[in-house]
């Protein structure tokens, strides 16, 4: 019998195919929007391809105090950083074969009503994610009134949304083996094990890998990048599952 899988994920800026394959096996998606804002971190930038070296897109915010949440970060208005990324994108990939295909994206970097880091970064998920044909039931953990720490709160909202094994990327591996919740629980907890497989990067020979996704549609265009998000090409069904 299936096992109806969850994913808990913070709201990452322009993420990596990674956080796409995490997607393609939830049934529930979770946003994990209440947790603190940590300062250049994946929250607010990620990498993408220029004269085949890897280059940082920050997006400016307002930190106003350590124990923000994420959901409550604004973005620096003033900052023309809309028009800088948007334009060192065009003109980089403007000659990938699938260019085109990053235009969703492109719209949504350049609307600022979006003036809340999270907002803008949940957009654009969902806006890749209709793209990658991915639908999962979608959630926003501050909104579900679910609390405790750490591995309580992910346990918390597993049990909200009635789900029966949680995945988990393998860098949060640690921390929730040494809290030890989900050894008591009856949730499953698993490890996902997606390593990415070398594509065509057009204008370099040397492949440059754990860009943003906006590099694999590029490069590969969105049917393509379908199937590559899907590629489990390490482990018995592409996840390991907790000792």
């Amino acid at each position: 019998m299936n096992q109806k899988t969850i994913v808990i994920m913070q709201p990452t800026y322009l993420p990596w195919a990674g956080y796409f394959n995490l997607m393609s096996e939830a049934d529930v998606f979770v946003f994990l929007d209440d947790v603190q804002f940590e300062k250049q971190s994946w929250q607010q930038r990620n990498r993408v391809l220029v004269h085949g070296q890897p280059h940082w897109l920050t997006v400016p915010v307002r930190h106003e105090s350590l124990s923000q949440l994420i959901r409550d970060i604004r973005i620096i208005a003033e900052n023309p950083w809309r028009r800088k990324h948007a334009s060192l994108i065009e003109q980089n990939y403007c000659r990938h074969p699938f260019f085109a295909e990053l235009n969703a994206v492109l719209q949504l970097l350049n609307d600022d009503s979006l003036d809340r880091l999270a907002e803008l970064n949940m957009a654009i998920i969902q806006r890749v994610a209709h793209q990658l044909a991915l639908h999962p039931s979608l959630g926003c953990a501050s909104q579900l009134g679910v609390s405790g720490s750490r591995s309580e709160k992910l346990l918390g909202i597993c049990e909200h949304f009635g789900c029966e094994k949680y995945l988990s990327p393998v860098g949060s591996a640690e921390y929730l083996e040494k809290d030890g919740v989900f050894s008591k629980a009856k949730v499953r907890l698993c490890f996902q094990d997606f390593s990415p497989a070398p594509y065509p990067q057009h204008g370099t020979e040397t492949f440059c890998s754990h860009l943003s996704i906006l590099d694999v549609i590029a490069n590969i265009g969105v049917e393509q990048t379908k199937s590559y998000i899907r590629s489990t090409p390490a482990g018995p069904g592409g996840q390991r599952q907790q000792p």
